[in-house]
């Protein structure tokens, strides 16, 4: 069984976040769904990843084109199938079951965004509550820390 991440922004924004995420992802070996439902936002993604990282180039597309299983990163509202971790932001919803079948599902959220906060914290008590190993990590000076975990089903 994977583990669900909870990335609390409050420090930097998604299109900063999402990439350096991306990298160690992709450093894992894991192919990732950016899972979103707003086009304008996955557009603007789009374009960020192929500006960032500075030093690197992140492979990726968008969901819909002839080349989406080959894509090491595919951004969109698509099916979990295939990936070793999707990333979920603008809310995008993510199941039980896709948290047990990935490595690692990441909910990124903007802490400036009551509406976002409400929906992590529902998204948290729903997968919890569903017995998916979980940890909330909070933007602190810069870095990031733990600050909550639920344990994983061989601690529990």
């Amino acid at each position: 069984m994977g583990a669900v991440y909870f990335y609390h922004l409050t420090e930097t924004p998604l299109e900063v976040t999402l990439p350096v995420l991306l990298g160690k992802a992709r450093e894992a070996g894991w192919r990732v769904l950016v899972r979103g439902t707003d086009r304008a936002v996955m557009d603007r993604l789009d374009a960020v990843l192929w500006e960032r990282p500075e030093d690197g180039f992140l492979p990726h597309g968008q969901a819909g084109g002839p080349h989406d299983a080959a894509q090491p990163i595919l951004l969109g509202d698509a099916p979990a199938d295939g990936f070793a971790c999707v990333m979920s932001v603008t809310g995008a919803a993510v199941t039980a079951d896709e948290v047990a079948a990935c490595a690692r599902v990441c909910i990124i959220f903007d802490g400036q965004d009551g509406d976002a906060v409400q929906q992590a914290r529902d998204q948290w008590k729903n997968l919890t509550a569903a017995g998916c190993p979980a940890q909330y990590w909070a933007q602190d000076g810069g870095r990031w820390v733990k600050k909550a975990e639920t344990p994983s089903e061989s601690e529990a």
